[in-house]
């Protein structure tokens, strides 16, 4: 069967956005293809605050998404919280929850805790919690997320996403008989995307 893989990361706002319209492709192509998620890994590990600057540019990000698509945000995020630019925390704890098959389950509450509830998923205590509040196994989780094998295996997933082109996300991307095809992604017309995927994976 074909592949569409979709490239992303936990703690991506434009991820956010896309996430109702993600949500309607996935629905309609199920069992049509292969739906496979890749992380792409957007900010190495960093114990930095981050700068002032870089802060006031993504908090912009935010309120750009949310006038484009009107996406939800808890803007109280940067008053509640020292942010750092450090995303791979919440991306081992997406692979710590694929392996109790529960990613799904996962980005949805790191994306809540973080854009709704203003909470920080660079923290690993905030991850341990999400993991146990959506019925993980606690103790199986916090093994995982620290272990070296899941870093190991971010670097691995985050370099065969850069390989395909998976260089921003959220990026979509379609494995048929004649290669990858990268599609373009519509933050507003769910009926495009499909169109797109389901044209590329009869090549």
């Amino acid at each position: 069967m074909n592949k569409l893989y979709y490239v992303y990361d936990p703690m991506c706002s434009w991820c956010w956005g896309f996430k109702p319209v993600w949500e309607k492709i996935e629905q309609a192509l199920s069992g049509e293809i292969e739906i496979v998620y890749l992380l792409g890994g957007l900010a190495p590990d960093s114990d930095q605050a981050m700068p002032m600057a870089m802060q006031l540019q993504i908090a912009a990000y935010w309120r750009r998404i949310e006038a484009l698509l009107g996406t939800e945000f808890n803007h109280e995020f940067w008053a509640l919280n020292t942010p750092r630019r450090s995303t791979y925390p919440a991306c081992r704890a997406i692979l710590a929850a694929r392996a109790q098959q529960a990613e799904g389950t996962m980005l949805t509450a790191i994306q809540k805790a973080y854009y709704l509830q203003a909470r920080n998923p660079s923290d690993n205590e905030v991850l341990i919690d999400l993991a146990s509040k959506v019925g993980l196994d606690k103790t199986q989780f916090s093994a995982d997320l620290l272990h070296e094998e899941t870093q190991e295996a971010l670097l691995a997933e985050i370099h065969f996403a850069r390989s395909i082109g998976g260089n921003s996300f959220p990026s979509l991307f379609v494995q048929s008989t004649v290669g990858i095809t990268p599609i373009s992604i519509d933050y507003q017309d769910v009926d495009a995307c499909i169109a797109q995927i389901r044209e590329a994976k009869k090549l």
